[in-house]
Parts: C-alpha cells; structure tokens; sequence
C-alpha cells in the first residue's frame, strides 16, 4: 500500500520556513506582533463576554472608544499601564504578567 506524503506543517515550520529563524531581524518582528494581536484579541473577548460596548469600556477606563476600536484591531500598541488599568477597572479582572527564560 502507497502512502502519500503530508503537505501539512506546523505554524513553527511554516514561520521557520517564510520568516527565519527565532531571533532574526524578520522573525522577531512577526513574533512581536502577534503579541499585540493576541492582546488585542483578549480584550475585545473579555469585552463581548462582559457584555460592554466599545464606548461603555472606554468610560470606565478614561479613554476613547476610538483607542479602544484600535488597540482590538492591533493598530494601535498599548501601554502596560493602559492594559493593566484596561483589565482591571474597565473588566474587573486580573493582569497576570510571567517573564520565561
């Protein structure tokens, strides 16, 4: 019996692949912003589930419902401050921040 070959790779191979190597110029900078994806994804997902419009968590943080749009749709990085007073005032939820070496 003949078994054919996968043209399935992973998300490391396929960045490996397209982007380098971890720690190239390249590959740090599409790592970087898939971080600031995810957070923006996080927030938006906490925010539907707390049931808040864009508006109504920008009132409760002091900030616009404009920063708000751009920080979910990653086009706008935010400050770790802005993130932390974000999760906690205007979700009432926790910041958790781990370092891994």
């Amino acid at each position: 019996m003949e078994t054919k070959k996968s043209n399935v790779i992973t998300l490391e191979e396929f960045k490996d692949k397209n982007y380098g190597k971890p720690g190239t110029a390249r590959r740090d900078k599409l790592d970087a912003g898939y971080e600031n994806f995810k957070i923006g994804a996080m927030i938006h997902e906490a925010r539907l589930e707390k049931g808040l419009t864009q508006e109504e968590l920008a009132e409760k943080v002091g900030t616009t419902k404009s920063y708000i749009s751009k920080i979910e749709n990653n086009i706008k990085e935010v400050r770790f401050s802005t993130l932390k007073k974000i999760v906690e005032t205007g979700l009432g939820g926790h910041l958790e921040l781990s370092i891994k070496l």
